[in-house]
């Protein structure tokens, strides 16, 4: 659960510097449109980033395995916001298409942390 933390934490940091270089590199470069994606993309990887912590503690306090979900987290967070940073940078739509496999990564992952405390 180590690795969730540091995972976690590397991610958020990420998102601060992504967020930071969105407002103001970014500023005028992206449509309104691609404003709306990028900040989307910058609000799930945080969401996420936080779970990665919050499972690493979990996994901590509860000796429970979450290494699964922190996997699809992980992915999600590079296949979601990845793909949203790069169709709102490049206008490539077909990137769009990349998006819902992170979506679904991260529901799975939540979904098997449910599991894993029901049992």
């Amino acid at each position: 659960m180590k690795f969730a933390i540091i995972s976690g934490s590397f991610f958020a940091g990420l998102t601060v510097i992504l967020g930071a270089f969105g407002a103001h590199a970014l500023k005028y470069q992206l449509s309104d449109y691609s404003k709306v994606v990028y900040e989307k993309a910058i609000f799930y990887q945080m969401f996420h980033s936080l779970g990665l912590l919050l499972l690493g503690i979990i996994g901590n306090q509860t000796n429970q395995d979450l290494s699964l979900s922190v996997w699809f987290f992980i992915l999600g967070i590079i296949l979601f916001s990845g793909s949203l940073y790069i169709l709102a940078i490049t206008d490539i739509k077909w990137l769009g298409m990349i998006t819902p496999f992170g979506g679904m990564l991260f529901i799975l992952g939540w979904i098997l942390v449910i599991v894993k405390f029901i049992k």
